[in-house]
């Protein structure tokens, strides 16, 4: 295992900045967007775009790859994330905002691609499952230390832009320098939505509902913290410790649904993410120590539904489609998270900064209400589970760890206990 840690250690480096950097932005156009005087629709809109190029990437990044390698198409799409970065100031304007985090996040979904694929080829299958672990805990410590990025500038000048685009020139060292030979990027036939919900109407739905919510935190929740009374510096911590929290409860969570009807601990995860964020709402007439620590709390349950939603739906999916089914549920969470934004930005004008955390228990709460339905019309099988594997919600994919690490975890050890429909 140590040797793989060692083969992979500067993927995961590369891996580890690009989501410092994607963290840092992500904050500073929150918060630069309400400098700039942008309402808080066309804040939502604009954060949005992200998510838009984070599906457009998913569907058709892969083609770059293929016409040009992974370390030619890595360093394409870090220079011009780069220049995206740099390019907002500028021109100081919504569309075009819109445009860089479109063309950001396609080039994002690219770079992860190449990342995944390179440490899974890296990976064995006894030591994948380990592997897809810190994969994950990379993922959540590169966004959530990105927060506080933003200690080292003003986000009302320009000098924090300069950091966010030599963070992702950086990212480009390590993997540039790697010795892990570049694997054969490969392009499944990708599965009708129609047919993804008919495997799973909850799984689907659950994963749509997990997009929304997590990409609205990540585009907006540093929206509402400022417009709560915080400065940067909590601003930047509250965001930290909600995604650092959503590491925290994966694996417990995520055993507990293996063991008992997966719906049902789906259920439970939705119906407590929608108490933290009443919690959240309470806790902002008290102290901001206390609006932190339920920001955790709130981050640790709602990061399990989106890998609950997906085990649910490996439960039920064909063994020999199951990375055609992760690319499927990659759209889904696509679709969701390109439009939470813009919903959760309307909430808040609506029902001022607290709406976004109306928007997200109406969510849940509607995410439970579809969950006690199927339950009626479907009663639980008796088809073997998939093991319970983490994933990442912050607007990135681990298609090709995730779907690696859950056919050798079903060929090295079967699981026999019942599955949820």
């Amino acid at each position: 295992m140590w040797n793989t840690i060692k083969s992979i250690s500067s993927l995961l480096l590369s891996y580890g900045m690009l989501l410092l950097g994607n963290g840092m932005i992500s904050i500073l156009l929150g918060l630069r967007s309400r400098l700039e005087g942008f309402s808080t629709e066309i804040t939502g809109f604009i954060m949005a775009g992200f998510f838009v190029g984070i599906l457009m990437g998913g569907l058709f990044a892969v083609r770059v790859v293929a016409a040009v390698g992974h370390i030619r198409a890595f360093a394409a799409f870090a220079s011009i994330m780069s220049v995206a970065v740099l390019a907002h100031v500028l021109q100081i304007d919504p569309v075009t905002w819109f445009v860089l985090r479109v063309v950001a996040g396609f080039c994002m979904a690219g770079m992860v691609m190449v990342v995944e694929s390179w440490v899974n080829e890296r990976a064995t299958n006894k030591t994948r499952g380990q592997v897809l672990s810190l994969y994950m805990i990379t993922n959540y410590l590169g966004a959530g230390l990105g927060q506080f990025m933003m200690l080292v500038g003003d986000p009302a000048q320009f000098q924090l832009f300069i950091v966010a685009s030599m963070v992702y020139s950086f990212a480009l060292v390590p993997i540039l320098l790697t010795r892990a030979s570049a694997p054969i990027p490969s392009s499944p036939q990708r599965m009708k939505f129609r047919e993804l919900f008919a495997i799973s109407p909850v799984g689907v739905f659950g994963t749509v509902c997990a997009g929304m919510a997590n990409s609205s935190l990540i585009g907006m929740g540093a929206v509402f913290a400022k417009e709560v009374g915080l400065s940067v510096a909590e601003v930047s911590t509250f965001m930290a410790t909600a995604i650092l929290g959503g590491m925290a409860l994966q694996f417990p969570i995520g055993r507990l649904s293996d063991k008992f009807d997966r719906r049902t601990v789906l259920m439970i995860a939705s119906l407590a993410t929608g108490l933290a964020a009443l919690a959240v709402i309470w806790a902002t007439s008290q102290t901001v120590v206390i609006l932190i620590i339920t920001a955790a709390i709130y981050g640790g349950f709602c990061f399990t539904i989106y890998p609950l939603s997906a085990s649910q739906v490996n439960d039920l999916a064909d063994p020999n489609r199951l990375v055609q089914v992760a690319a499927g549920l990659l759209i889904a969470y696509g679709i969701g998270a390109s439009i939470g934004p813009v919903l959760a930005a309307q909430s808040m004008a609506m029902y001022g900064p607290t709406g976004f955390f109306l928007f997200i228990i109406g969510i849940n709460s509607v995410l439970i209400l579809f969950t006690i339905i199927r339950i009626i019309q479907r009663h639980r099988g008796e088809k073997t589970k998939a093991p319970f594997m983490p994933l990442g919600g912050i607007g990135v994919s681990s298609k090709q760890l995730y779907t690696a690490a859950l056919d050798s975890a079903e060929r090295v050890k079967p699981v026999t206990s019942s599955s949820s429909q």
